[in-house]
Formats: C-alpha cells, sequence, structure tokens
C-alpha cells in the first residue's frame, strides 16, 4: 500500500519492547513464551523493572512492588537482571538509529526520539525509516515499538498505541483526531491529581482539553495548563536535543531492610560516594554541589546540598562531609530505606538551595571537614590505582571495608537510568 507524502517536521520515538525482560529471553532461550520478570526481591521492598509480555498477561507491570508481582504470576520467572549486558545492547540498538539520523535524544535505556525530518537531500518517507529501525533492531534478537509524528508529543504517544512491533504513523494534520478521544492521563506530565482536577470539570478525554478554554486551564494548573493545551490540540515545538551535556551525577541505593544505625548508615552513603566519584572520573568531570537525599519508612524524604570550595571528583574527599550532612536530616533510630548521593554544578553559575531543615549553627562547612586521607598526594595516588584495578577486573575488584557493611541488603531492583550503565 502506498504511503501518503509527508511534509514538514518528522520525529520517530524509538522504544525497545519489554527490554529487560526480552535480552534475558534472547539469552535463555528455554524462557522465551515464558512470563519472565526482572526486579527486586519480593521479601526485601523490591519493585519490577521490567515484565515480560508473558507476564504482563497476568497484571505485571513496570513500578509494581515485587510481592504484588509474586501474588499475581507465582510461576514466573525471576531475575535480578544483568546491566552490562542490557548496556551493550541498548548502545548497539543506539548505533542504529544514529546511523539513520544524527538527531538522537536518548532519553533512558530503552527510549529514544530520533528527528527524521525529509530534506531537500533526503526525501526518504519517516515511516520507511521507522521500519527499517525496526528489521534491524529485530536481527539483534530483540524488537521495538515506534511511533511517528509531526513532534515528540505525538511520537511518544503513538509509539504506545500497538505494543510490542507496533508502527504508528501519525500524519501531519491529523494530530487533533488521533489524540483527541484519548483518556487525559495519556498525556506526558498529566497525573491523578491532575486527573482528578480535570475530571471533576467534565474532561475526561485529551479532546476535551483541546476544547477546554485555556485561560480556565492556566488558571488550574499555571503554566502547565497552556502546555496542556496546546499538546491536547497537537501542537508541541520541542525538538531533539542531541546535547549531551550531564548535569547530574548520582547514585541511589533501596535497602532492604531499614537502616537505622549510624554506622550502617555511614558505610551506605560512602558506598554511594565512592560509585559517584568513579563516575565522574570516567566522565572527566568535577562538581562543586554535593548533594544527600534521604527516605524514610514511610516514603517521605528529606534531601541537603552543600556548596563545595572546590571541584572535586575525589570520593575520599567528600565523603566526610557527607557524614556531616547526615545530621541534618537524620538521627539514628529512624528507619532510612534509600540514600542517595549526588554531584551537580558543573556549571560555575550553578545555584544551590541548602537544606530547609537545618539550623543555622548546624550547617557544616567544607574546609571544616578533613579528608579520608588528609595528605592530597597520597590520596589521589590510592585512587588512580583503585581506578586502574577495577578498569582491568571490574567494578567489585577493590572495595574499602566499610563499603562491604551492606553488601547484600539491597532489594535486587533494576534502574533504567542510562548512567547506571555507564
Amino acid at each position: 500500500m502506498p504511503l501518503e507524502p509527508w511534509t514538514g517536521p518528522a520525529i520517530l520515538l524509538v522504544d525497545l519492547d519489554a527490554f529487560f525482560a526480552s535480552v534475558e529471553q534472547l539469552d535463555h532461550p528455554g524462557w522465551r513464551g515464558k512470563p519472565v520478570i526482572v526486579g527486586g526481591d519480593a521479601d526485601k521492598h523490591g519493585v519490577v523493572s521490567t515484565a515480560s509480555y508473558e507476564a504482563r498477561r497476568f497484571g505485571v507491570h513496570s513500578a509494581m512492588p515485587a510481592s504484588t508481582a509474586r501474588r499475581l504470576c507465582p510461576d514466573g520467572i525471576w531475575t535480578h537482571g544483568h546491566f552490562d549486558r542490557y548496556n551493550e545492547m541498548s548502545r548497539a540498538i543506539m548505533d542504529i538509529v544514529r546511523n539513520e539520523t544524527p538527531y538522537v535524544q536518548q532519553v533512558s535505556i530503552d527510549e529514544a526520539f530520533a528527528d527524521v525530518t525529509p530534506t531537500a537531500v533526503n526525501r526518504e518517507h519517516p515511516a520507511i525509516v521507522a521500519r527499517r529501525i525496526q528489521q534491524c533492531v529485530e536481527e539483534l534478537g530483540v524488537t521495538c515499538s515506534v511511533g511517528v509524528g509531526s513532534s515528540k508529543t505525538i511520537a511518544k504517544i503513538a509509539s504506545d498505541i500497538d505494543k510490542p512491533r507496533g508502527l504508528t504513523v501519525v500524519y501531519p494534520g491529523r494530530e487533533r483526531s488521533f489524540l483527541a478521544p484519548l483518556p487525559v492521563r495519556t498525556l506526558s506530565g498529566i497525573g491523578a491529581a491532575a486527573e482528578a482536577k480535570l475530571k471533576a470539570r467534565g474532561m475526561t478525554t485529551l479532546g476535551d482539553i483541546a476544547d477546554a478554554d485555556e485561560a480556565q486551564l492556566v488558571r488550574l494548573f499555571g503554566k502547565n495548563g497552556h502546555v496542556m493545551y496546546v499538546r491536547a490540540n497537537g501542537g508541541d515545538d520541542a525538538p531533539v536535543v542531541t546535547d549531551d551535556l550531564v548535569k547530574s551525577v548520582s547514585n541511589e541505593t533501596t535497602f532492604a531492610i531499614d537502616l537505622v544505625c549510624r554506622d550502617e548508615v555511614e558505610a551506605a552513603m560512602a558506598t554511594m560516594a565512592a560509585k559517584v566519584g568513579r563516575r565522574l572520573r570516567r566522565k572527566g568531570l568535577k562538581g562543586r554541589t554535593l548533594g544527600l537525599k534521604v527516605r524514610f519508612d514511610d516514603l517521605s524524604f528529606r534531601s541537603v546540598q552543600r556548596r563545595l570550595d572546590h571541584p572535586s571528583d575525589d570520593e575520599l574527599a567528600y565523603t566526610p562531609l557527607l557524614y556531616r550532612m547526615i545530621d541534618e536530616v537524620w538521627r539514628p533510630g529512624i528507619p532510612v530505606r534509600l540514600l542517595g548521593v549526588s554531584m551537580t554544578g558543573f556549571d560555575t553559575e550553578e545555584n544551590v538551595q541548602e537544606s530547609l531543615f537545618a539550623l543555622a549553627d548546624e550547617v557544616p562547612n567544607a574546609d571544616d571537614v578533613a579528608p579520608v586521607v588528609k595528605d592530597e598526594e597520597k590520596r589521589r595516588g590510592l585512587i588512580k590505582a583503585t581506578d586502574l584495578v577495577k578498569d582491568r577486573f571490574g567494578e567489585s575488584a577493590v572495595r574499602f571495608g566499610r563499603e562491604l557493611r551492606g553488601e547484600g541488603n539491597t532489594t535486587g531492583s533494576a534502574s533504567k537510568n542510562p548512567a547506571d550503565y555507564r
């Protein structure tokens, strides 16, 4: 069947189908056609990272508590995942997409936007490009669904319409009719609270939003109301951003058993600080803003940031500051479910918001906190040596004693953050 002519911008959203589970089924032929669940342990606060389509038939889905998934699918095949393998496959697939266009924005390990707008030099139809990408991906042993539209919003929604192996094309000029019957939650940025507000005013579909008074939406949601209105009407001029500028390097862990003792908390922070330092050095970055995030057993969380006097990629220098920062948001005996360490401030103009929970006389000064190893030359030598060993023998080849304390006390859940696989 001949394709209709395409005029104007053309954006693809390439979405890998049940990616982690698909890779596991590729690598374990005996698992093919069976319910496979990649995620954490059901008895350790784990969550589902990815479920195969066979598991989804039982109601299992991403972000579901592992305990719920086990109840729904008692015969499912569980695995914590093989993250190096996922990264390898993701890189190969993104290379396929980049072979079609240099304008690629990877938004997660299993999703990427691509601008394939026809030009005077290359007039190839976007749907043909999308089909070729699908075929090349299938040759690697996994599948993807692709949405084709005039904007990122349309492409994203279209990619979810027909899965797995789906190809949904929304031609320019048909955006509004495509969107109109879809539920309001289909639009990115509309969560449960926004949905409730919209439904209270009789708006249940994107067509209802498109027909609404824009001023009313702005009164309800501020500037997001304007964005909501424009996108429900098929508009969206957000470009495919190819700039791979790193804004944050972070690591966080959810614990199978809540931490309550200071030694446990400090050991966990040291482990995450070491991973952040390692990633900073591999990226050639030094940051000036150290961040700490704490989530408690009631799922509430607090965070604190500190500005360093000098940019750093040295966890032996900034880890002791974390030990001081934790006092601003936590006291021993309070159960800690999750800890996260981050480094930002690669742009010297970045502003820092201090903790909302610290008293003025409690704020630590980075100058007052001694590094783990005071002599900078010895400290850098130690870090260089450990990096060399890890480069050759793997990330777990060298660890300090404090990093071993919490070994095993994780949920086993997997992240889709691309930075966690680099």
